[in-house]
């Protein structure tokens, strides 16, 4: 979050030896940021107050060619999922069966985003979305290894940093062969500036690469992967952070655990550690020190692949909920005609819609290329992931015991064998995949708040000189002269805005007016706070919430209003996705009813919370005065005396290569 306000005392042991501050680690993070605006961006100008609904009205559309190709890969995609993946194999044997690889290699899915001339199937974003949604709701195991492979994998950063070279090199083989992308380590999750491993130049121009790298999905059974390390400093080499291409068959690679998770049982993640691994120069992908941009720059659109697995699960429960609610009868009436129930029913079905929604917007704003799209995939990603945990928690609440029963013991005993709890544990890990709700937070207000930082600059720099700090204030008095007055009143003050939304015009008019608000509430926090606004995670963590509720409002009224277009065909799926009618205008109605009330309570939060009174309370918790409080339990991790006499589990060592590559 920007420049520092204070010096900063506390650190942490860098992997090279020194100490790594707190100022010293931001500044890593901040130099890997895209710090220019080339394109617009919608989610940027809703943070600043600006509906920019010209941006994403009308709904954007795919052109003819890709939505041929879409539509037939789908065709061929769906008919493999129904006849050959068994997900009930999957969830009890927590292993993809060789032949579905190979049969997904077969049908083209592992080149789905790389260009034809290199053998690929050069899908859209769009349909990749809907490939994956496919491919999700059968088993999210496998939209996983499609996603970690092709979304972050080898494919993305080559095809946009790659040399000529390297896409000739690289990319047909990516076509038929499993790769991953290692950068998480044991000690080093979303704090890049700790990276431990390192690729040493050797004098042949090669580098010699050591490190261990932790929960490399796909690492497991990879042929090809992108491993982040740091490369020295010297007199001849930039160095920095950097990416490499790596073949995991070289000497000196070891895949010591198959992790296993609370879900995605399927997954082939594991820890994978790199002994003197001799890496080629030519796999240099981009720059020394380019590494955590390539990386970021990647995961712009490489996050919807998480949405896509929501909106796939939230679509599927739909369907679970309502046949449910329907058949289940308790006290003379259908359980989903009970209020209580019939909340969930609602909240369920209004959000899938939303899910798809968002979804299919950042997915053809990314195709277009006419927009910067970082906020607006970062917010599909939170967003998505924290409302389908809600849903799959719903829709295990409205099935109640058979909710929390497993599809296995369902089906033992006669009944329809629905996962509703596989679905919960499959999605949990969304919150924490390719950056964590805390972390995504933080990316986004960053982002958020980048015009603010821009003209305080050298005002909340502690070590600004104080002529320096007089040219800033100067500047931001400039700044906010011109942006305020144009928070006092909008378009969503004119009763006759927007009428081209029908019923929905009024919800767009409240976000507009809502927009306006976040924005001001920003200003207010950024005089009031400063440079300490960075620490304030609770006001940021609620101020982007609101903010992706109001893009998810947008993306619902833009969708339905096309939707509700009985001349025009689906944005994406066949002749069977368009909604009857007038029956996507009241889902959406429905939707940002619902959305408004938790955005006036996000906003209600932002100055009443009990924020301050938490961090006093947990900074006693870890000094230990509460140490009482733990009494009178055991703990179940602490090794106990059977330890010793315990069998070793089994090594991944043993199943590092299947017949996968």
């Amino acid at each position: 979050m920007g420049r520092d306000s204070r010096p900063h005392t506390s650190s942490v042991q860098a992997p090279h030896g020194g100490a790594v501050d707190e100022r010293t680690a931001r500044k890593v993070a901040e130099e890997a940021r895209e710090t220019e605006w080339r394109l617009p961006s919608f989610g940027k100008q809703l943070f600043l107050g600006d509906l920019r609904i010209d941006l994403v009205h009308p709904h954007p559309r795919p052109d003819d060619d890709a939505r041929r190709r879409g539509e037939a890969f789908l065709k061929r995609l769906r008919e493999f999922c129904e006849t050959r993946v068994d997900p009930a194999v999957i969830e009890r044997d927590a292993r993809i069966p060789d032949d579905v690889v190979k049969g997904l290699r077969s049908i083209g899915a592992l080149g789905m985003k790389i260009p034809e001339k290199y053998g690929g199937l050069a899908l859209s974003q769009l349909y990749y979305g809907r490939a994956l949604m496919i491919v999700g709701s059968v088993s999210p195991a496998l939209g996983a290894l499609l996603s970690a492979h092709q979304s972050i994998g080898v494919p993305q950063p080559i095809k946009h940093f790659g040399t000529t070279e390297q896409k000739d090199t690289w990319l047909p083989r990516c076509v038929n062969e499993v790769s991953a992308f290692l950068l998480t380590e044991p000690d080093v999750g979303s704090d890049p500036a700790r990276l431990h491993a390192t690729a040493v130049p050797d004098a042949d121009g090669s580098y010699v690469l050591n490190g261990v790298k932790l929960w490399t999905t796909n690492g497991v059974v990879a042929d090809l992967v992108v491993v982040m390390a740091r490369v020295p400093k010297s007199e001849s080499h930039r160095g920095g952070i950097s990416a490499f291409v790596v073949e995991m068959d070289s000497p000196g690679i070891t895949v010591e655990n198959r992790n296993g998770f609370m879900g995605l049982r399927g997954i082939e993640n594991g820890v994978t550690r790199f002994h003197d691994v001799r890496v080629p120069a030519e796999n240099l992908i981009g720059s020394e020190g380019a590494g955590l941009k390539i990386a970021l720059t990647t995961l712009n659109t490489g996050r919807l692949s998480l949405p896509a697995m929501c909106a796939a699960a939230g679509k599927w429960s739909t369907k679970i909920a309502r046949e449910w609610s329907k058949e289940r009868v308790q006290w003379g009436r259908p359980i989903g005609e009970h209020e209580a129930n019939s909340k969930k029913v609602a909240f369920i079905a209004a959000t899938s819609y939303a899910l798809e929604a968002m979804l299919d917007l950042s997915g053809q704003l990314a195709d277009d290329e006419r927009n910067d799209i970082r906020i607006e995939a970062a917010l599909a990603k939170l967003w998505a992931s924290e409302m389908a945990c809600r849903i799959a928690d719903d829709l295990v609440q409205l099935r109640g015991g058979r909710g929390y029963e497993t599809a296995e013991s369902l089906a033992a005993r006669g009944e329809r064998g629905v996962p509703a709890e596989q679905v919960l544990r499959d999605l949990r890990i969304n919150r924490i995949f390719e950056g964590s709700t805390e972390i995504m937070h933080l990316l986004i207000a960053r982002e958020a708040v980048d015009a603010h930082l821009s003209v305080a600059g050298d005002i909340i720099d502690p070590d600004a000189t104080p002529r320096d700090k007089a040219r800033a204030a100067a500047r931001a008095g400039g700044f906010y002269a011109r942006w305020l007055p144009t928070l006092v009143t909008g378009a969503g003050q004119r009763p006759g805005s927007y009428t081209e939304f029908g019923p929905l015009a009024r919800h767009l008019r409240y976000v507009e007016r809502a927009s306006r608000k976040l924005a001001r509430s920003t200003f207010y926090a950024a005089g009031r706070w400063q440079g300490k606004l960075e620490y304030k995670q609770g006001f940021l963590g609620r101020m982007v919430d609101i903010g992706a509720e109001l893009f998810a409002m947008s993306a619902v009224c833009v969708r339905a209003i096309e939707d509700s277009k009985t001349d025009r065909d689906p944005i994406a799926g066949g002749e069977e996705a368009r909604p009857p009618g007038a029956s996507a205008l009241r889902l959406a109605d429905a939707f940002c009813r619902q959305s408004r009330v938790r955005v006036e309570e996000l906003f209600d939060g932002l100055w009443r919370n009990t924020d301050a009174l938490d961090s006093k309370l947990a900074r006693q918790v870890l000094a230990g005065d509460f140490t009482w409080l733990e009494a009178g339990v055991l703990d179940p991790s602490v090794p106990g005396p059977w330890i010793a006499a315990a069998e070793p589990g089994p090594s991944a060592k043993e199943d590092v290569h299947r017949t996968i590559g």
